[in-house]
């Protein structure tokens, strides 16, 4: 049969690679801000825009969906149409796809920073955005799968297995998650509350990770890796037991990020299970990546780009099997809250994700332009710039959150707690520097790949549409007995459907009990919604990142309810019922700062007041920027009804026509909080956004409380 000639396009390929190099440096420049902040909080500059509570989700958003992102939509532009042979399925969604990812990117850069976020980790976008997240990954979808129909090549090779699970799997991710209500143009409230959501966005935030961070990049590791080391995969039958129990393992995990919290304790045993059961596929595509080198080692000495992979793939199998140990409840309990999670974290997204995407970059940019990289000195400096930056990063984090955890836990012999929790802070800042120091290692190296790749660009000559040739597929039907999963390869819809049956199965028997069955989510007499002027401080308290250093989530271990709830009634460690008002719940994954769930009546007005003004004056070695505009920035009140009108339709009890009254009883609990910052000699207008936020800050805790002064036989029930 006549083969046909067609043309690659590598246009699209360029504009996906130039935008994972520059938006790469800019989260990472970002990163390296927030770092420091964290022992030099000054370097916020004491503006709203820069505040760590602000950066960290910019951070995060641009790491995840502009580098990363970017970087696989590379990749996958790239391999999809040689391994399909032929060019993708239509330019114009090709460049639709691009350009509205960038805008996406762009967007999520303006409105983080102004405080537009909804609260939730790794989803914080606001609604119009998902939207548009969501209508641009249909047009992915569709020029995928596209390309897929039209090939040219019988059976759909390993790495499109993996492009076609991310695809449905971020669809039903992001769709579930960004299920909410909004009250405004920017603003809304998630559609799920406490307990509900807690799963619901560690279901998500997991599967993140799982589905944007690791099945595309192993699909671009199994066809990066064997192109790069001329050899084949080491085992195919490995690669289908990796891709089928991956996704449907993976999906039931992420309860191991509630343990000893809230949440049921059934749903928190089915994330340790399968938790521990996610060691088999990974680490078989750890080694099936590490086997496909067999035989090839002289070659990755010379070459930067097998470099790379390599500490790529170690990297993986590291935090896929750190990440099933933090998920036992013996390692959760000193891990959770420290700085360890923020170690494994990065040992996955700098090197796994990192060094990958800096790999296919290398791999790729000399290909296109049809000359060779510029200078293999330069990548193999970049290398160890990375990699020792990746250590210096890491193992400093690691030592912080033993250090950590083991101080909260210290008791004196006379059985009080040995140390206050700023101590605890203070202590690890010198890893903290360190922290910052291997990061700006890992920043050079970025520095240095891009100039050079700008090098190898100008010394070769762009080939925007690659030649190439191939025969047209023909349907033949073999009368020869095929391996099933052969079968399976042909059949693109069929694998996309088994894909999404798969990845539902652990979402829906995690997430439909907790609706379904009144008893897992058990309600509290006294928890009353929020008042207006609560509610607004609330929405500044999620706008402002708080949640970033502070949990509201007291577990029950005796050191937390010693330092959070030490008298009879306080408390006790937190009850699921004391959540199902909150839109979204704050129960927060790092305490930079202290634990708030009971810190309702704690502290004076005017403390928390000084506080904002000056977090330093008030508790020397605080790490927490300054708060001035909160003194100064009016609160906004127009949208009190609205608010008040979005909650009730989410099931809070708000009394019919509340909504037109609601402002009233917001200044008179105002003019309350003025009068007791009067009483100590401070003077406030009622009408800015801090006595809000005060508001909300002196009501954690006290409906608990109140539910144990009338039954004090309830304690830690």
């Amino acid at each position: 049969m006549q083969a046909e000639k067609f043309y690659y396009d590598n246009r699209i390929v360029r504009a996906f690679g130039i935008a994972t190099v520059v938006f790469g440096i800019v989260g990472m420049i970002v990163g390296l801000w927030a770092a420091i902040q964290i022992y030099f909080p000054e370097s916020s500059l004491n503006l709203p825009y820069t505040t760590f509570g602000r950066l960290r989700p910019l951070h995060t958003n641009a790491i995840i969906f502009a580098f990363v992102g970017n970087g696989s939509f590379a990749g996958i532009y790239y391999s999809l149409q040689r391994l399909c042979k032929t060019r993708m399925y239509s330019d114009k969604l090709s460049w639709i796809h691009f350009w509205g990812w960038q805008l996406i990117i762009v967007a999520a850069a303006i409105s983080l920073p102004l405080g537009l976020t909804n609260g939730a980790e790794y989803a914080e976008l606001i609604w119009p955005i998902d939207i548009a997240i969501a209508l641009i990954w249909v047009v992915f979808g569709i020029n995928m799968f596209g390309t897929i129909l039209v090939r040219r090549e019988k059976h759909l090779y390993v790495a499109i297995w993996f492009y076609i699970a991310t695809w449905i799997t971020v669809a039903l991710l992001h769709i579930v998650r960004s299920i909410e209500l909004p009250y405004s143009a920017t603003g809304s409230y998630s559609w799920f509350a406490g307990v509900q959501d807690a799963l619901v966005q560690w279901w998500y935030g997991h599967n993140a990770v799982a589905f944007f961070l690791t099945t595309p990049v192993l699909g671009l590791m199994y066809y990066f890796l064997p192109k790069a080391a001329n050899r084949p995969v080491y085992s195919y039958r490995l690669s289908i037991i990796h891709f089928w129990a991956l996704i449907f393992i993976y999906i039931w995990a992420g309860p191991h990020h509630l343990l000893y919290t809230a949440l049921p304790d059934w749903a928190q045993s089915l994330g340790v299970v399968f938790s521990i059961m996610l060691i088999a596929p990974s680490w078989g595509g750890m080694l099936n990546g590490l086997f496909t080198l067999r035989g090839a080692w002289d070659k990755v000495r010379e070459d930067p780009v097998l470099k790379f992979m390599v500490v790529a793939i170690t990297c993986y199998g590291m935090s896929t099997f750190e990440g099933p140990m933090l998920s036992l409840k013996n390692v959760n309990a000193i891990s959770h809250f420290t700085d360890w999670t923020i170690a494994h974290v990065h040992i996955g997204g700098l090197g796994w994700n990192g060094f990958l995407a800096f790999a296919i970059l290398y791999y790729m940019v000399p290909k296109m332009w049809g000359t060779n990289l510029y200078s293999k000195k330069l990548a193999t400096n970049h290398f160890w710039l990375g990699t020792i930056g990746i250590i210096i990063y890491a193992v400093p984090m690691y030592w912080a959150g033993f250090e950590q955890s083991l101080s909260w836990k210290a008791f004196t012999p006379e059985g009080q707690l040995k140390f206050t929790f700023l101590s605890t802070v203070t202590s690890i800042k010198p890893f903290y520097i360190m922290r910052s120091i291997g990061g700006a290692l890992y920043l050079t190296g970025a520095l240095i790949m891009a100039y050079n790749l700008i090098k190898t660009v100008k010394q070769g000559k762009f080939i925007p549409d690659e030649a190439a040739e191939a025969a047209p597929l023909v349907k033949e039907h073999s009368a020869k007995k095929e391996y099933w999963h052969r079968i399976l390869e042909r059949k693109p819809v069929t694998m996309l459907v088994a894909s999404l049956i798969l990845v539902s199965i652990g979402g829906l028997i995690e997430i439909i009990p907790t609706y379904l069955v009144k008893n897992n989510i058990p309600t509290i007499a006294s928890v009353k919604p929020y008042t207006p002027l609560e509610l607004q401080g609330r929405d500044i308290y999620v706008r402002e990142g708080c949640y970033t250093c502070h949990s509201q989530m007291v577990r029950p271990f005796r050191d937390e309810v010693k330092r959070y709830a030490p008298n009879p009634g306080d408390g006790g460690y937190s009850k699921a019922g004391e959540f199902v008002y909150d839109h979204p719940f704050q129960w927060g994954s790092k305490r930079t700062g202290p634990d708030l769930a009971r810190e309702g009546g704690k502290q004076r007005d005017s403390w928390h007041y000084a506080h904002f003004y000056d977090p330093r004056a008030m508790s020397p070695g605080s790490l927490m920027p300054r708060y001035i505009w909160l003194l100064e920035d009016k609160l906004d009140i127009s949208t009190t009804a609205a608010k008040i009108n979005a909650m009730r339709k989410l099931g809070v009890p708000y009394p019919d026509g509340y909504e037109k009254t609601a402002n009233a009883d917001l200044k008179k609990q105002a003019e309350e909080i003025v009068a007791n910052l009067k009483a100590d000699k401070i003077d406030s207008p009622a009408d800015v956004e801090v006595i809000a936020v005060i508001a909300y800050l002196q009501r954690l805790g006290k409906d608990i409380k109140l539910e144990l002064a009338k039954n004090p036989a309830a304690t830690n029930q």
